[in-house]
């Protein structure tokens, strides 16, 4: 996998380039993972809500094709793009997203933070109160008793900040969009929006948990995770 840090870049030439990218390439185009960074805007799902952007005041809102709800990005803020053929990589798009959340929890881990996942809800989070707990979270994702089908439930949030959003687009089994960790960033925005489509969910940083760091650091161990996690 060729990485490209393309250090900070407009959102929209951003998208356009990843599209391009992934219509053009042939079945022996290398991978790439681009790691950037974006200046203020929100960004909404192909079947997100508008309802969920409550007051977006100067921040542009960005319609794009990926999952997903609305999200924020912004300065601060580590940003990959994989643009993997998963045919070629040999898995499919259930594990990819596995392998994504894999990658930020390894690079949590790397700043003494435990990531957790939370079922129905993707993306990574950590405790609030103790962001370096390795204690089971109750409502991480498990698979439901009995012989019946599982029934969806609620994710609960309760003592929970999300620190990594996922959103994602497959064609013709080529991967683009991404995964967006936060660093250190200006979280207010977030207030303006139910961020990835839940009200009232609470976002953090590394920085607001006590984690100091450099956007570069961060870029770097993140993107090297994703490397590892990503390969065939």
């Amino acid at each position: 996998m060729q990485l490209r840090n393309l250090g900070r870049v407009d959102y929209g030439a951003t998208l356009h380039a990843m599209q391009r990218f992934t219509d053009e390439r042939a079945v022996d185009t290398p991978d790439e993972l681009w790691i950037c960074e974006h200046a203020a805007v929100y960004t909404q799902g192909i079947s997100g809500n508008s309802d969920h952007v409550l007051n977006p005041g100067s921040i542009p809102v960005a319609a794009t094709n990926r999952g997903g709800q609305v999200t924020f990005h912004g300065p601060g803020q580590v940003v990959c793009y994989p643009l993997i053929d998963l045919r070629r990589a040999g898995y499919f798009v259930k594990e990819y997203v596995f392998r994504i959340e894999e990658a930020v929890i390894r690079t949590l881990m790397h700043f003494g933070v435990t990531g957790h996942r939370v079922g129905g809800a993707p993306g990574i989070y950590v405790r609030l109160d103790d962001p370096a707990s390795h204690a089971l979270l109750p409502q991480r994702p498990r698979k439901a008793s009995g012989d019946g089908p599982t029934a969806p439930v609620a994710p609960d949030f309760s003592g929970l900040g999300k620190i990594a959003a996922l959103g994602i687009k497959v064609s013709r089994h080529c991967t683009y969009h991404g995964v967006a960790l936060n660093v250190d960033m200006d979280l207010e925005p977030y207030s303006r929006i139910n961020p990835c489509g839940y009200a009232e969910l609470q976002t953090v940083d590394l920085s607001t948990i006590g984690v100091q760091t450099t956007w570069d650091e961060a870029a770097a161990v993140l993107g090297h995770q994703l490397s590892i996690r990503l390969a065939p």
